[in-house]
């Protein structure tokens, strides 16, 4: 530790719920019709509401609200027809409910290697497809990071792999102009806390495929419900999932529904003000030794809620001195090549419920990774301070 200023702001305190939202959640708890099938005549409900206006958003046919991002990636699984044994390919580089919701219908995850980009590596991602005979790829948009969408689509014509976008990190983000989550079967979304809109938990799942969307929407628990629900297929694209389908419940409620709603409005804001925090730490951090950035390419409309750097090639010791040295000045990094799991994050070889798999070029990326989130509390000045901190740790620890 280098002494000096110390941050003394929070790293996971979020920005208050609209008071729209707040009023909107008021009036569900007043009426008391929470359940999302529990309606009062003529009324549509704030969960068929948000899933129209969500699939507007996203300019999708069709959105289901369920009641966490994983439960959303497990759903689609399903709902693609993967059964237990089957091989679905996805990255190396993600959180554990990506890999949990493929264990979670009795799937192998086959992990395939991150690049120095921290985005998928195509090229791996090829030969994993031809090696496993996998159908599926559920692509996860770690952290924020945005691979060449259009490369990545066409491979997955190619290989005939069904593809399945987890966009728990790119809410709101897009590739060319075609917004994260469009470029596949489903797209899956978090409404965690800790993403783009605030609910506590959540999930939201995008399709333009009646059938696929037929089976999710029984898959989540709607029995024979399933007309009241708006942004939906017709009644007909029910015929065969309502006798197919297991009963998995999973629907989002309408308080949540309520709460997220007026959120919805100011996502495109929330996002220019992530990016412009997401700018000024990297403007603070660029030009430091031994320090790389992550390049974010003009096809990438990205979410800046989270910062990521590399310092390629420090030994363990070094970088577990960094994290130290800068929690002691307040400033929280988490670092994915520790030995064990901290809080959130782990890596491949930590999920001892998956067999270990060989991803030398996954573990020299993670042995050197820094990530710090960017809550929309923080100033600024704010980024600035942190930016010098981490600066004047990495500067120091280099130097011995």
């Amino acid at each position: 530790m280098t002494g000096g200023e110390v941050f003394t702001g929070s790293f996971t305190q979020q920005e208050p719920i609209p008071e729209e939202a707040i009023a909107a959640a008021v009036a569900v708890l007043r009426h008391g019709r929470l359940h999302r099938y529990n309606l009062a005549p003529g009324e549509a409900g704030e969960a068929a509401l948000l899933e129209e206006e969500f699939a507007a958003l996203t300019g999708a046919r069709y959105c289901l609200a369920v009641a966490s991002g994983g439960y959303a990636l497990a759903c689609a699984l399903r709902a693609a027809g993967v059964a237990p044994g089957d091989a679905v390919l996805t990255n190396a580089f993600t959180l554990a409910p990506v890999p949990g919701a493929i264990a979670s219908v009795g799937a192998r995850p086959v992990l395939v290697e991150v690049t120095g980009d921290l985005v998928i590596d195509l090229d791996d991602l090829a030969a994993k497809a031809a090696a496993s005979a996998a159908q599926v790829l559920m692509l996860s948009h770690m952290r924020g990071h945005l691979c060449d969408m259009d490369r990545c689509a066409a491979l997955c014509r190619d290989l005939g792999l069904i593809l399945i976008e987890d966009c728990a990190h790119t809410m709101g983000a897009a590739w060319n102009g075609t917004p994260s989550g469009r470029h596949g079967l489903f797209g899956c979304y978090s409404t965690q806390t800790y993403k783009h809109m605030n609910s506590g938990e959540g999930g939201l799942l995008v399709s333009d495929d009646a059938a696929a969307m037929a089976r999710a929407v029984v898959l989540s628990g709607s029995y024979m419900l399933y007309p009241r629900h708006r942004a939906a297929p017709p009644p007909e694209a029910f015929e065969d999932a309502r006798w197919d389908m297991p009963n998995i419940s999973g629907r989002m409620d309408n308080l949540r529904a309520a709460i997220l709603r007026p959120q919805l409005a100011g996502l495109a804001d929330r996002r220019e003000r992530w990016n412009a925090r997401y700018r000024r730490l990297e403007a603070g951090l660029a030009g430091t030794p031994g320090l790389r950035l992550i390049p974010r390419p003009a096809a990438e409309d990205f979410v800046g809620s989270s910062f990521q750097a590399l310092l390629p090639g420090w030994p363990p010791a070094r970088m577990a001195a960094l994290v130290a040295a800068c929690a002691a000045r307040g400033v929280e990094v988490k670092w994915f090549g520790a030995a064990e799991p901290q809080g959130f994050t782990s890596r491949h070889d930590h999920w001892r419920w998956l067999p270990r798999q060989d991803l030398p070029q996954t573990d020299r990326v993670l042995a050197g990774l820094i990530d710090l989130r960017l809550p929309l509390t923080f100033t600024l000045e704010d980024c600035d301070q942190i930016a010098r901190i981490v600066r004047d740790e990495v500067g120091a620890l280099a130097s011995e």
